[in-house]
């Protein structure tokens, strides 16, 4: 029997949830805050955006692309993207744009979900799809006088139609993932450039290439063929991703070892100057952090045009920045400072089975049964859950293989005859359990790691325990005495 879905959320988890449900037979309403697809990929907008993982990875194996201008796709062709599963799958009868979801409660008696919008409308459905991703909320720097600065200031992630850099004397306070792939961007045009970095990354080569408009017509008029050998590379991608690149995450001595040998290698070809180098080289294991992989930052840091200040910021003042030992002239400031990622504030109230909040659930940090599922919370199967985050592979992977259990467990509720599927407490516990202890073997415990994979008590609540493969055989089926059916 079909059951009425709410997606939330109509970024790439959102789309192919809508998808894969719809295909199964379901019947499926997606509501989306914003006026477009796309999620990440229509919010971020600054110049030089881009997927650090390869095309041929990030997208869907159901819905192959052969058009990617790059082996890295550049943001707008992936906003591009998604807009184009919707005519392809076709789904606009189904998407709510410019209406997200405000609350949705559980009704015990009637078994099913009350979902209101931003515009009032209130709808019933037997389960609901969260997928509202976790990078999305920026986060400003905790410096003084930031909002003194009379001068345009703003948050990489929501960059500003029609700003104009050029002969301007601009700032970046971050040196993270955004800010290497703008700040090589910005440096074309600025006068100066300041970028202050508080934390060194390891950087390795993206090796990134252009695909001419000759190949894509030579795999356009050989489509099987040129599918049979992008299947074939994608495999070949994944492997190495899952297999060898993940070491660096599993703290064995031979993925450290060979990572940080490529990154400082890296380093040494691209910045010939040894002060410079001393001031890029991370006091912490390499994958502590998020490694960033591009081809292009740290030319861009040689240039005459720009400075890396690496002294602490004291304060923001109404003309510039004021560090430790200089001050520094500015007519902009651009934040890279990342987004919340440990508080877990969706944008929507969940009220469970109990008349208990999901917030109040996660007050001590969240927690969830496969990223996916959350006792308390009946037939709700969010997308890109606590503890589903990855550092070495596609999300878009995780996302099919959450998509594909929700599924299976929609099935069990109708094989069994059923009408509500939910993780138990003891199956959640020992679920996390079990992840945290596999987990305090990856280099995010490193008692000198810090970073926004780790919460304030220690605990790793972003980041899947193990490989993309293993995640896979974790998802694969419905285990009925963790999750109950009734």
């Amino acid at each position: 029997m079909a059951k009425r879905i709410a997606v939330i959320g109509a970024g790439m988890g959102g789309l192919c949830a809508a998808i894969l449900a719809r295909e199964a037979g379901h019947d499926v309403t997606i509501y989306e805050h914003a006026d477009s697809v796309g999620g990440t990929w229509r919010a971020n907008r600054y110049p030089g955006v881009a997927c650090d993982v390869p095309a041929i990875l990030y997208q869907f194996s159901f819905a192959p692309n052969h058009n990617w201008s790059h082996n890295y796709a550049r943001g707008p062709e992936i906003h591009a993207y998604t807009k184009s599963l919707v005519d392809q799958f076709d789904l606009g009868g189904s998407l709510h744009l410019n209406e997200g979801v405000t609350r949705a409660t559980w009704d015990p008696a009637a078994k099913h979900w009350t979902v209101e919008t931003e515009k009032g409308a209130l709808e019933t459905f037997d389960a609901i799809v969260p997928a509202l991703g976790q990078l999305s909320r920026p986060t400003l720097p905790d410096i003084t006088g930031v909002e003194s600065f009379k001068g345009a200031k703003f948050h990489a992630a929501e960059w500003p139609d029609g700003i104009e850099l050029t002969g301007k004397r601009v700032g970046v306070i971050g040196s993270a993932a955004s800010a290497v792939q703008f700040i090589p961007e910005v440096a074309k045009d600025a006068a100066a450039l300041v970028v202050f970095q508080r934390t060194a990354n390891w950087v390795i080569p993206r090796n990134d290439l252009a695909v001419t408009d000759e190949t894509k017509v030579l795999m356009a008029t050989n489509l099987p063929v040129a599918m049979r050998l992008g299947a074939q590379q994608r495999a070949m991608i994944f492997d190495n991703a899952d297999t060898f690149f993940w070491q660096a995450f599993q703290f064995t001595p031979e993925g450290r070892a060979a990572f940080t040998r490529t990154a400082l290698d890296h380093l040494e070809e691209q910045v010939p100057d040894a002060e410079l180098r001393a001031k890029l080289i991370p006091d912490y294991p390499i994958g502590c952090k998020r490694i960033l992989i591009t081809d292009d930052f740290y030319p861009a840091l040689m240039r005459d045009n720009v400075t890396l200040e690496t002294n602490g910021i004291v304060a923001v003042e109404q003309t510039g920045v004021r560090t430790t030992d200089s001050f520094h002239d500015l007519d902009v400031l651009i934040f890279a400072t990342g987004f919340e990622t440990t508080a877990w504030n969706w944008s929507m109230e969940v009220v469970g089975a109990e008349g208990r909040t999901l917030k109040e659930t996660w007050k001590d940090g969240p927690e969830a049964y496969l990223g996916i599922m959350v006792h308390g919370f009946p037939n709700m199967f969010m997308l890109y859950g606590p503890n589903t985050n990855l550092g070495h592979n596609s999300i878009s992977f995780m996302i099919e293989a959450q998509v594909g259990y929700m599924l299976k467990a929609l099935a069990a509720i109708e094989t069994d005859e059923a009408q509500v599927a939910e993780v138990t407490a003891d199956g959640q516990r020992r679920f996390n359990d079990r992840i945290a202890q596999l987990l305090s073997g990856s280099v995010w415990a490193d008692p000198h790691c810090k970073s926004w994979y780790k919460a304030a008590n220690g605990r790793v609540y972003q980041n899947w325990s193990g490989n993309c493969a293993a995640y896979a055989e974790e998802t694969a089926e419905v285990d009925r005495e963790a999750v109950a059916l009734v």
